[in-house]
C-alpha cells in the first residue's frame, strides 16, 4: 500500500491567517490538496494536524481520511513528517509526503511519483522542474526509523542528502512543485485575491 501524508499542522505565521483555510478554486487550500491525494493512485490519505486542528479537521470531515496529531508542530515541518510516519498503517510500502500549502500540485504529479517508484528500484522519488527539486516527495517506508531519528533543526533534506544512490529525480513540466503559499503575495499571485478579503 502506498499512502499520502498531507502536512497540515503549520501556524501560517507569515501569511497572517491560517492559509490552509483560505479559499482556493471553489473550496479551501487544504481541501484542494486532499482532493488531489484522494483522486490519485495512493490507497490511503493521512492528514497531519497541529495548529488550528479543530478548524482544519472540520472542513475535511466529509472526506475519507485518517488523521494524526502533531503536538510538536511549532518545532517545524519535520515534526509533522515524523508524526505522519508514526501513524502509517501496517503494510505501507511508501508514503507520498505532500505539503498542505501546495494547491497547484496535480494528481498527475503524484501518480508520476508512484509509477516511478513501482517501476524502479529507488526508495526516494523527487520531482524536478528546471533543475530544481520540489514537493511532493515519495519515500519508501523502510526509511521510517531513520526519519524518526532525524534532527528537526535540519529537516528531511538530511535523508535525501544521505542517500544519493537511492534518489530518483522525475522531471515534471509543472512549476507548481516549487511553489507554496507562505506569504500574502504568494496567495495573491496564485488566486488574484488578498487573504482575509472577500471577492
Amino acid at each position: 500500500m502506498i499512502c499520502a501524508i498531507v502536512l497540515a499542522a503549520g501556524e501560517s505565521r507569515r501569511m497572517g491567517t491560517q492559509k490552509l483555510l483560505l479559499p482556493f478554486g471553489g473550496c479551501t487550500v487544504i481541501e484542494t490538496i486532499v482532493r488531489t491525494a484522494l483522486e490519485s493512485s495512493v490507497e490511503e490519505t493521512l492528514v497531519v494536524l497541529g495548529a488550528d486542528r479543530e478548524k482544519v479537521k472540520e472542513v475535511l470531515q466529509s472526506y475519507p481520511l485518517t488523521f494524526a496529531i502533531n503536538e510538536n508542530y511549532r518545532s517545524g515541518m519535520l515534526s509533522s513528517v515524523q508524526a505522519g510516519f508514526r501513524a502509517l498503517p501496517g503494510g505501507t510500502r511508501a508514503a507520498v509526503v505532500m505539503l498542505g500549502d501546495q494547491p497547484s500540485v496535480s494528481r498527475e504529479i503524484v501518480d508520476g511519483l508512484v509509477r516511478a517508484y513501482k517501476d524502479g528500484t529507488r526508495g526516494i522519488i523527487v520531482p524536478v522542474h528546471g533543475g530544481r527539486r520540489g514537493h511532493p516527495v515519495l519515500i519508501d517506508a523502510g526509511y521510517k526509523s531513520e526519519i524518526l531519528g532525524l534532527d528537526p533543526a535540519i529537516g528531511l533534506q538530511q535523508l535525501v542528502r544521505g542517500h544519493p544512490e537511492d534518489v530518483l529525480e522525475v522531471p515534471v513540466e509543472a512549476a507548481g512543485i516549487l511553489k507554496d503559499l507562505d506569504r500574502p503575495g504568494d496567495y495573491r499571485k496564485e488566486t488574484g485575491r488578498t487573504p482575509g478579503k472577500k471577492g
